[in-house]
């Protein structure tokens, strides 16, 4: 308070300054007027004795409203005031106050019913509440709440003329020519009431001593026989009839570490609110406008977001467990580290999204749109992504073992390091996919389009290609023992270094592919089309060649087998750089 009765005074010495330029400008000569212009000494006073105004009114209304806070919470035998059974059931029997529930009433509406309480003075009124030695918390928070109560349920508003708190309120500024709707009285008061009452929530949930006395439901709290709870919606609704945003301008940046367990939500308008580390898990969120919502760090487990609108929003850190996400849109959002553990994110728009190290294991992806979205570092292990579009996606060192990607788009995505084991891939676009140094082993890519990938370095033990285009694809120095290529089309690809032992390739069309130093031994080449290939310096001992064609490939200094069969090979007639030993034991001239 020391440093807000000091801007104060400041601002009161600037008032009177201000005055006195006012007064001194219809008296100065045309001298001092040459001196000081006329629009700078008449405006800019003008302008401080308004901030001064404005700012004493909020210290004065500061300054009420802590009186009233410590003045509710002071218990007596003079007054018979006793709250409601719940709340009696929290305290000792028989408590009485010295201000009674109607009287506090009233004054809560003659304080908190001008407008909307500004942050600063909200803070400056917590650190009065927590500091004074007179005020009980628990206390205050749960005759707070009490009116809360009686709010939410329009028992102000409703009530008869003689009683009706808001009407008296309207009449009484009416008086001092104030103009302010018996609406727009009532919603300002429900609406401060409830900051305070979040505000309270957020401190007790930081203190051991508090944390199980003070728990705030701004929703109600849910019970088993019908768990969502609308409370909080009604408020929503009630506030933005006044104006659409109004509530989430008042309250939005009060709203973190708030419980809203179970709370429904639907349709909502909550663009821009503040829900961090807010829970709000069993949530209803569906079709809710959530546009650039803060909800970093928050718990959302098992809520429904179905439809909703996350564009932009901040979901960094959040707990998306077990959540339904489908169809929702989450362009440009920010998942990053995000546990979507068994989500449930169908057809979601997840464009440009950032998800890096979020946890997807086991989420539903399927037909979601991922495209140019971050995914670096993220699990996806055993998620489904049938159909799903990852084009121009970031997906380097990500996690997609057991993952199904059947059908997927992964056109231009960068995929080097991932970890694709026993992954299905089949049927799936990877036309310019960077596959440097990924993972594969045991994946299916049956039928994958793979033209102008880069699989370089690439592990591929034991994966499946059938019917996969390969050709001219970069393939050299890749692991791919026991894989199965049989039928694939190779040609023209890059296998230099490549090792292939063990490898079946049946009938696989290897036409002038780069085959330099790889090592075939071991493997099966039955059928396999191999005129023109370059296999100098390859190690082709123990493979077996029935039925190869051969026919201008470049044999030179070629390793094969003692007792390797070349009987039904065919083009050895045509072939170059065949080693001497091999022409001798072949009898070729």
């Amino acid at each position: 308070m020391s440093t807000y009765l000091s801007q104060v005074w400041k601002l009161l010495t600037n008032y009177v300054r201000g005055t006195r330029l006012q007064e001194m400008s219809k008296t100065t000569s045309m001298e001092t007027e040459a001196v000081l212009p006329l629009g700078k000494s008449i405006k800019e006073p003008d302008e401080s004795v308004k901030f001064a105004q404005n700012n004493l009114s909020e210290y004065l209304l500061c300054e009420k409203l802590q009186k009233s806070l410590e003045k509710w919470t002071l218990t007596g035998s003079s007054w018979n005031s006793k709250i409601d059974e719940k709340t009696l059931g929290r305290q000792a029997a028989g408590l009485c106050f010295r201000v009674c529930d109607r009287q506090m009433h009233e004054e809560i509406y003659d304080l908190l019913g001008n407008g909307a309480l500004k942050p600063e003075i909200v803070n400056e009124l917590m650190e009065f509440v927590v500091t004074d030695q007179k005020i009980n918390l628990e206390i205050l928070f749960w005759r707070l709440e009490d009116f809360y109560h009686c709010w939410c349920q329009g028992e102000f508003i409703d009530a008869t003329p003689e009683d009706n708190l808001p009407q008296k309120k309207m009449l009484q500024l009416a008086r001092k020519n104030i103009a302010i709707a018996l609406r727009q009285i009532d919603i300002y008061t429900g609406l401060n009431v409830l900051i305070l009452l979040l505000e309270l929530h957020r401190y007790a949930q930081e203190q051991d001593r508090l944390k199980e006395k003070i728990i705030f439901y701004p929703s109600a709290q849910p019970d088993t026989d019908n768990f969502f709870t609308s409370q909080l919606l009604r408020i929503v609704n009630y506030s933005d009839a006044l104006e659409i945003g109004n509530f989430s301008s008042i309250i939005g940046q009060f709203l973190k570490g708030g419980n809203f367990i179970g709370a429904y939500l639907g349709d909502a308008n909550l663009t821009g609110v503040d829900f961090s580390h807010a829970n709000l898990s069993g949530a209803y969120l569906g079709d809710a406008n959530l546009t650039g919502v803060n909800f970093s760090g928050a718990n959302l487990s098992a809520a429904n977001l179905g439809d909703a609108n996350l564009s932009g929003a901040n979901l960094s850190g959040a707990n998306l467990s077990g959540a339904d996400l489908s169809s929702a849109n989450l362009s440009g959002a920010n998942l990053s580290s995000a546990n979507l553990n068994r989500a449930n994110l169908s057809r979601a728009d997840l464009s440009s999204a950032k998800l890096n190290r979020a946890n997807l294991s086991c989420a539903d992806l399927n037909r979601a749109d991922l495209s140019s979205t971050n995914l670096n570092c993220a699990d996806l292990s055993n998620a489904i992504l049938f159909g799903a579009n990852l084009s121009d996606a970031n997906l380097s060192s990500t996690n997609f073992n057991h993952a199904d990607l059947c059908r997927g788009d992964l056109s231009g995505a960068d995929l080097s390091h991932a970890i694709l084991n026993g992954t299905n891939l089949s049927d799936t676009i990877l036309f310019s996919t960077n596959l440097k140094g990924a993972i594969l082993i045991a994946a299916d890519l049956s039928y994958a389009k793979l033209n102008g990938a880069k699989l370089n370095n690439a592990r591929l033990d034991g994966a499946m290609f059938l019917g996969a285009d390969l050709s001219g694809v970069d393939l050299s120095r890749v692991t791919l023992n026991e894989a199965d290529l049989s039928g694939v089309i190779l040609n023209d690809a890059d296998l230099s270094g490549a090792d292939l032992t063990d490898a079946i390739l049946f009938g696989t069309d290897l036409s002038y592919a780069n085959l330099n130093s790889a090592n075939l031994s071991g493997s099966n080449l039955s059928g396999a089309i191999l005129n023109g290939a370059n296999l100098s310096h390859s190690n082709l001992s123990s493979a077996i060649l029935g039925g190869a064609d051969l026919s201008d490939a470049n044999m030179e200094q070629m390793t094969w087998g003692k007792k390797q069969q070349w009987e039904s090979v065919r083009g050895l007639e045509t072939a170059v750089n065949v080693p001497e030993a091999l022409k001798q034991e072949l009898g070729l001239k």
